[in-house]
């Protein structure tokens, strides 16, 4: 390579990729200096690597649809980090994400806190995140870490992002199915310190932000560093209205007024979030008994609950009857006995929806000249992730009553032909994780004669201790069915003195439990996670012979990678002592993969009628896994100029996915599930009664032979997660694309549309059975078993598994327009995915088709308008989530669109209108003192997450009153503001 090239692109690779994506496809790209393009065509000679390839060529003007994000879009819509500013591009909005909350909320890939990135919908695992065009390895907690997680990388080191919307495993490999995220890392010379800030307009979720940074260019080489610190603050349940009380949001069907419960302790309709300071009966009365399906004993901690409902019926002659001390009375059997069920607890209003997340960064990277033929290079990055939840949790036993069976004498006053489940509430159910993630990449690039090599070597560390607040289970267990005190015993795992729990307390379970208690049943553990990843990587670019149409260019390459996961979780878990929790044992695996691989781009045809220029691109990859075997890809695309103004780009091709490390080796995981939790068979002629489930699951459950009174089992169930290995086969997947560009002469405009159609078979999933239309053959059904005696669930398999297939399909547009007017520059931007099709085959006879539904939009799109003259800019962005609507998968389960509670039909919401969110900035610059400024509001307008119905339909995921997927602002209104300061 001679020295004056070198130079070049060290200095100026960013200008010009960027001056390229703007002519082509840009999004998001605000202000940019009009004087980019006009520099990219006096040096188009010069030759750039653009994602989706490593052929080096002149722009973006490819086979490969390319988004192109600017991290400045980020600070102008007031978003404190790349996850989020990645989640609102139309590839991702489109699709249910984790997030921080979801990841708190629900056992997700990664653990507590993570955020990654699913393309399409098609799965994280599936979805590749390069850093400078090579691997990023993952980072996360517990034994499911196989994807990138955001967290770990500061938006102020991002210079832009590019993403590939099309599968790429032949140039990159297996996880690049449904494409390819690219982040590319600041460069030049000076620094800068930036500060941030994001505050609610309510409190809770505010965001700090303060980083610096500073690179410089010298005769033989370049250095930049960058450190970052960022807290976000917890946003919690009780903090946001949308959240803090689960309304049933039910309506008359005649006059479309409200109809939920109304508490008369509030006056207010009633909460119904979980319940909690119950004692569940299983009630063994003959007919005529004084215990209703259903009911449970609730005290009376108020006084008042005579006012609202009866007392217990008594009957001295009939001792089967149900009794219990002064101040309880029977709840949830009916509308007005639900009406003062305690179902809102103030723990609940302290739960995390968001974490508080803190994160501490550092990047480097630096370049140095070795001779005139060859560049040394490295970066490193250095991350560590903080992150704390608080939660509340129910917890329960199962006890005699004074005098049923062998009887207890703890239970005095309880009596009659029952026994007990006490249910309490506590919020010892914190978590917290603490992840440090280490990145290095050292490699040499270069010419040898005409052709341009690269080698580099990547590894990633990621270590992250994991703390649970925990409940001993031996505790718990221990005083199952015991006839009095435990006094003098130990416990059976921990063998400590024996406390007795007062589980019929009404203050023990109202969540006040006295210290002598709580140190007996609560406590702690702490796992820890480490997940290695390291790749050789070397190819080797260049013309290889000229056809009439011009060179034809040539990659040839290899690559090594192997990944390592050890997760060790807490020494409770391990001896197999939390209550309500998974045990574990030790996830260990490791994997190893290599690869050749090579491209050829081909000009086909050049200067002919309506084939000014035809590319032909081909590349294929032989990968070879360790732990599945080998199989090869390929990928074919084409990009047609008919003129100078139209281009057609379309392409087909392959992959296979073999399973993630988790995947094969996670440690199989048992965990002892209560009946009352899994078996919808319970009770169900009551709960189909109550609209509690569809008449498909209460039909199947009376073909099993089960009765509709049916009081399920005490002995919990076993449940047996676990690794797949020895079973599992790889994934295969077919990408396909076709689309149209037009940038027309006569204005600054670019215009293309897409249509992708992805096909994965085989897909590895975890799955259900009394719900599907093929019960019993349903093969769901097969993985669980029934106790032949008491027709209780046994024992739940739900390891990974195969599944037959999953396909998503539909059309990206974009357009972006720039005209100079008196006012200023005015530059409008905005992109669109309209999904046709996102359906899921768990069996050949069982498909899901969650297209248009909750967390899957058949419209997703952004808008982008900014004003700016000398130092002015004025930004308008808008998010767009299309309309959805679960009525037709409620419909389809139930067999009708009717609902009822409690035999009153009512109407239900299971949709949305279509949710907008606007966001405001203005911006200064003071271009000599080096200082510049955006202060701004986003979601402007306040618009809330939709509100849904909370009966239980199993069609919606909900917090509180509201619809709970990443589409939507939990935030609600924040202004926000940002200063830099560049020297």
């Amino acid at each position: 390579m001679k020295k004056s090239t070198i130079n070049t692109i060290r200095k100026r690779p960013l200008a010009h990729a960027i001056g390229f994506a703007l002519a082509a496809n840009a999004f998001g790209a605000f202000a940019q200096e009009t004087d980019v393009t006009e520099e990219l065509e006096a040096k188009q000679e010069e030759k750039i690597v653009i994602t989706g390839s490593r052929i080096r060529s002149g722009g973006f003007d490819e086979a490969r649809p390319v988004d192109i994000i600017l991290a400045d879009s980020a600070i102008n819509q007031g978003l404190g980090d790349i996850g989020a500013l990645l989640r609102s591009s139309t590839v991702a909005s489109g699709s249910a994400q984790v997030t921080a909350a979801s990841s708190t909320a629900f056992v997700q890939n990664g653990g507590g806190g993570s955020e990654t990135l699913s393309l399409r919908g098609l799965g994280a695992n599936r979805t590749l995140t390069l850093l400078n065009g090579r691997r990023a390895g993952p980072a996360g907690t517990r034994g499911g870490v196989s994807s990138f997680d955001f967290n770990v990388l500061p938006l102020s080191i991002v210079e832009r992002v590019e993403i590939l919307k099309d599968g790429a495993s032949s140039v990159y490999g297996s996880d690049a199915v449904a494409g390819v995220v690219n982040i590319i890392t600041k460069k030049g010379d000076g620094g800068d310190i930036d500060v941030s800030l994001s505050q609610p307009t309510e409190s809770g979720g505010e965001v700090f932000r303060i980083n610096g940074t500073y690179g410089s260019t010298f005769s033989k080489g370049s250095f930049r560093v960058t450190a970052d610190y960022q807290k976000r603050s917890e946003l919690q349940k009780g903090d946001r209205d949308s959240f803090n009380c689960g309304e049933q949001y039910v309506f008359d069907k005649t006059t479309g007024a409200r109809a939920d419960v109304i508490d008369p302790r509030t006056e207010k309709a009633w909460c119904n979030d979980l319940l909690w300071g119950h004692v569940w009966l299983y009630d063994y009365q003959d007919e005529g008994g004084n215990v209703l399906p259903g009911a449970k004993a609730q005290f009376d901690y108020d006084g008042n609950l005579g006012n609202y409902i009866p007392g217990l019926a008594s009957n001295a002659n009939n001792p089967d009857y149900f009794n219990a001390p002064e101040g309880w009375y029977l709840v949830n059997y009916d509308r007005r006995s639900d009406s003062v069920t305690n179902a809102d607890h103030p723990f609940q209003d302290g739960a995390s929806l968001i974490p508080q997340i803190e994160t501490v960064s550092f990047f480097a990277q630096a370049d140095y000249e070795l001779t005139d033929n060859m560049m040394a290079y490295g970066e490193f990055l250095l991350n560590r992730r903080k992150s704390e939840a608080n939660g509340y949790r129910q917890f329960w036993s199962y006890i005699y009553n004074e005098t049923f069976f062998g009887g207890n004498s703890l239970s005095e006053g309880w009596t009659g032909a029952q026994w007990l489940s006490p249910t309490a509430i506590t919020d010892h159910s914190d978590s917290g994780q603490t992840v440090d993630y280490a990145r290095f990449v050292v490699g040499l690039t270069g010419d040898i004669g005409d052709w341009y090599y690269d080698v580099s070597y990547q590894n990633s560390r990621s270590e992250g201790e994991y703390r649970n607040d925990i409940i001993y289970k031996d505790s718990v267990e221990d005083q199952n069915w015991l006839n009095g005190s435990c006094a003098g015993t130990t416990s059976s795992v921990r063998g400590v003195s024996c406390v007795d729990i007062p589980w019929l307390d009404p203050q023990f379970l109202a969540g006040n439990v006295s210290d002598e208690v709580r140190d007996f049943i609560f406590g702690h553990d702490v796992g820890n996670t480490i997940y290695k990843q390291s790749t050789l990587e070397a190819f080797i670019s260049g013309d290889i012979f000229d056809l009439p149409a011009g060179p034809v260019g040539a990659v040839f390459g290899a690559s090594y990678q192997k990944d390592e996961i050890e997760d060790t979780p807490g020494e409770n878990v391990l001896a197999r002592n939390v209550w309500g929790s998974s045990a574990a044992g030790v996830t260990a695996g490791k994997d190893t993969t290599k690869a050749i691989f090579a491209e050829f781009k081909i000009p086909v045809v050049q200067d002919m009628f309506l084939a000014q220029n035809v590319e032909l691109e081909l590349s294929g990859r032989y990968t070879d896994v360790d732990s599945f075997g080998d199989d090869s890809t390929y990928k074919v695309g084409i990009n047609w100029s008919l003129t100078e103004n139209w281009r057609v780009r379309a392409s087909k091709g392959t992959s296979f996915r073999s399973p993630a490390l988790f995947e094969l080796y996670l440690a199989d995981q048992t965990s002892f599930s209560g009946q009352r939790a899994i078996d919808p068979c319970i009770n169900w002629g009551n709960n189909l009664a109550s609209d509690s489930i569809t008449q498909r699951t209460a039909d199947n459950c009376a073909a099993d032979g089960i009765p509709a009174d049916f009081g399920g089992a005490s002995i919990s169930a076993t449940i047996v997660t676990g690794g797949g290995a020895g079973v599992l086969s790889a994934e295969t997947s077919t990408s396909k694309s076709i689309g149209l560009v037009w940038t027309p002469d006569f204005a600054d405009l670019s215009v293309s549309l897409d249509h992708f159609d992805f096909e994965i078979l085989g897909e590895v999933t975890q799955l259900g059975c009394y719900d599907s239309e093929f019960f019993p053959t349903d093969p769901l059904c097969s993985q669980f078993d029934r106790d032949a005696t008491d027709m209780r669930v046994e024992e739940v398999r739900d390891s990974f598994i195969n599944i037959s297939s999953q396909i998503n399909k539909g059309f990206d547009f974009a357009l972006s327009y720039k005209v100079d007017t008196e006012l200023g520059e005015i530059r409008f931007d905005t992109q669109h995915t309209f999904q046709t099709d996102a359906e899921q085959a768990l069996f050949e006879d069982t498909v899901i088709n969650t297209n248009g539904e909750f967390g899957e939009p058949k419209h997703v799109a952004t808008y982008n308008v900014s004003l700016s003259k000398d130092n002015w800019a004025f930004y308008w962005n808008v998010n767009y989530i299309g309309a959805v609507s679960n009525n037709q998968s409620y419909f389809d389960r139930r067999g009708s669109y009717d609902a009822t509670y409690r035999g009153l039909p009512v109407d239900i919401v299971l949709r949305s209108d279509s949710v907008m969110y606007h966001t405001f900035s203005l911006s200064y610059d003071w271009k000599d003192e080096g200082i510049s400024a955006i202060f701004g509001v986003a979601n402007a307008f306040d618009t809330t997450p939709p509100r849904v119905t909370t009966l239980n339909l199993g069609e919606v995921n909900s917090e509180g009153n509201s619809a709970f997927y990443s589409q939507y602002d939990w935030l609600g209104r924040r202004v926000f503001m940002n200063a830099t300061y560049k020297f």
